[in-house]
């Protein structure tokens, strides 16, 4: 019986321990199972890491090359907006004049491709492209079609951004550059405040030969005694007149049509590719459209043998007289001026006196790589010199006021679709 008692004790004890067995295991499980969690946690909070430094890598040079964008930006919107006028030359052939006829793209002119540039520079926002009076933009004069310029001025509001005139003028074609920048008050308008505007006109030597001289347009060389009477006559519209003839639209009473010329007169002659050509330059407070065309036209109708010389004094009556208009090409706004501005704010310590001395030399090549060929290649190819000069003897030089009334519609038909001269910066 003991026997069999103590078998049963050792069977108990054998029972316990059988029951505590899976006890342990399930504890040391639990262990091992939190163990290989926690390393798999550490494990997977490693592998997080790289994967955000590398994502990180990726990420920083793709934020470095949008940064050099963001930051060009940035410096455009940070950059104070300032008033400034910039000094403009261009060839005018192909286009329609300066001015920008904003909403209209079918005649393209000088300001729609200035105004791209700003924009594209960053200059000025796209939306002041749109509407030219939020950044107060104001040109000087308005060259007309087929008109160059080589000292034009327009004043407006730019953000001053570095290398400003580098930037635009990488936006510009080559015909047309940005020469010089001026900071000015905030209140300068660049028509209002010019004192006078000098314009020249390039023109083939052959315009004056007398109308009774066969000529070879190649070989006509232009004598001193000529030379002299041409700049006789255009002395003679130094001073104030009324030049209501050398206009449209306007009566002879008409106040504005009373204008101050300071000075006017031919250079020597030169030759260029064979041709003989000369310029003349005309100094005024302002000039109507069509104006100095018609100066011209009348002065060599003169001395070619058309006209008498009496008929620039009557030109400047209230009588009506036929004043023929020399042909576009060969003029050019070379200088504006602003004597009163500079005399006031020249020197006052903030600003620079509107004077481009030392771009006169960039004026100079410009000129010359890109107006005068232009005017001289145009001449001989299109011939429109010895075109117009076939139409003056069509011209009626003592015609009555009667006869002028209806040359006058048959002109203005016939400017409509030439354009004007580009001389109206302040015509109506």
């Amino acid at each position: 019986m003991e026997l069999s008692l103590s078998a049963r004790g050792s069977c108990c004890s054998c029972s316990s321990h059988l029951r505590l067995f899976p006890l342990q295991v399930l504890t040391m499980a639990e262990d091992l199972i939190a163990a290989v969690a926690s390393q798999t946690k550490r494990l997977n909070s490693s592998s997080e890491v790289v994967q955000r430094l590398e994502e990180n890598g990726h990420q920083n040079k793709r934020l470095k090359s949008d940064a050099d964008e963001e930051d060009a930006e940035d410096q455009n919107k940070k950059s104070p907006k300032r008033k400034i006028v910039l000094l403009m030359a261009y060839s005018g052939k192909g286009y329609h004049g300066m001015q920008r006829n904003v909403g209209s793209s079918q005649f393209k002119t000088i300001e729609d491709d200035l105004v791209s540039a700003l924009v594209q520079s960053g200059c000025i926002p796209e939306n002041h492209g749109e509407d030219m009076k939020k950044m107060s933009f104001q040109r000087c004069a308005r060259t007309d079609k087929g008109v160059s310029a080589a000292g034009q001025i327009v004043s407006l509001k730019v953000r001053l951004i570095d290398d400003i005139l580098e930037k635009i003028n990488n936006h510009l074609p080559s015909h047309i550059r940005i020469l010089g920048l001026k900071r000015v008050t905030g209140g300068f308008n660049s028509k209002n405040k010019c004192d006078a505007r000098t314009y020249s006109y390039m023109l083939p030597t052959f315009a004056f030969a007398h109308k009774d001289h066969q000529v070879q347009e190649e070989l006509f060389r232009l004598d001193t005694e000529t030379l002299e009477r041409v700049n006789k006559l255009l002395a003679c519209y130094k001073g104030t007149h009324n030049f209501h003839n050398f206009t449209s639209q306007k009566g002879p009473r008409d106040p504005s049509a009373k204008r101050y010329i300071m000075e006017m007169y031919c250079g020597e002659p030169f030759v260029r590719e064979n041709m003989e050509f000369a310029v003349i330059k005309v100094k005024g407070q302002s000039f109507m459209m069509h104006q100095i065309r018609k100066m011209i036209g009348l002065v060599i109708a003169i001395v070619k043998g058309y006209a008498a010389e009496s008929i620039m004094e009557r030109s400047w009556g209230e009588e009506k007289v036929d004043v023929p208009k020399a042909p576009g090409l060969g003029l050019v706004l070379e200088t504006v001026h602003f004597e009163k501005y500079n005399r006031r704010f020249g020197n006052d310590g903030l600003h620079e006196p509107l004077e481009w001395t030392e771009e006169e030399e960039k004026i100079a090549v410009f000129k010359e790589q890109y107006i005068y060929p232009t005017i001289i290649n145009t001449e001989r190819e299109e011939k429109s010199m010895a075109n117009w000069l076939n139409t003056l003897p069509i011209h009626d030089f003592n015609s009555s006021a009667v006869e002028m009334q209806t040359n006058n519609k048959n002109s203005k038909k016939s400017s409509d679709i030439e354009g004007s001269d580009g001389c109206g910066d302040d015509s109506d």
